[in-house]
């Protein structure tokens, strides 16, 4: 099936199978490894990405379902070599230790602060629940994600996501790491 999708700002359109994941689509064919895949059974939260705006867990959802949609990736939140507030508020408030959850806590804590621009705590840790660390006992996360709510003027959402980008058709399938 073919399918247009727009990650990260850059429109592509590719031949799937229907069955495929979007974790395996932006992993497999576009090369977005920062999505990661953790459970896959949407338990864990670690493969989080935007579509259109709002976060869904990659792992729960075909590719072909976001035909037409808009998705941001780990990989897309970063603007001319600056770290979204979010992952710098990540990164200052050492708010990971092995790393693996880190893409979709952040992609799930962007969604969070979009719909409340100043959670107290436990809001942060409700909006943050269907992601799991097994790391930490998440008080760092918690810690960045109000930094970054101070950070953040007037909030977080699609339009600190949106890069202007480039179309890019590929109709040989779907191949390993994003190649031709």
């Amino acid at each position: 099936m073919r399918i247009t999708v727009t990650v990260d700002g850059t429109s592509y359109t590719d031949e799937v199978e229907p069955r495929t994941l979007l974790v395996h689509y932006l992993r497999e064919t576009l090369g977005k490894v920062g999505t990661v895949i953790g459970c896959d059974t949407s338990n864990c939260g670690a493969c989080t990405v935007h579509l259109n705006g709002h976060s869904v867990k990659s792992c729960s959802v075909l590719a072909v379902q976001a035909d037409g949609a808009e998705v941001t990736t780990i990989e897309g939140l970063a603007r001319d070599g600056e770290l979204h507030p979010v992952q710098q508020a990540f990164h200052d408030n050492h708010a990971l230790q092995c790393g693996f959850c880190t893409p979709g806590m952040i992609m799930q804590s962007i969604d969070l602060l979009a719909d409340n621009p100043d959670p107290d705590e436990h809001a942060v840790r409700e909006g943050l629940e269907g992601n799991l660390c097994r790391c930490t006992g998440y008080q760092n996360i918690v810690r960045a994600v109000r930094d970054a709510a101070q950070r953040m003027s007037p909030g977080a959402g699609p339009e600190a996501e949106r890069v202007s980008g480039e179309d890019v058709t590929r109709t040989s399938g779907a191949f390993a790491g994003g190649g031709e």
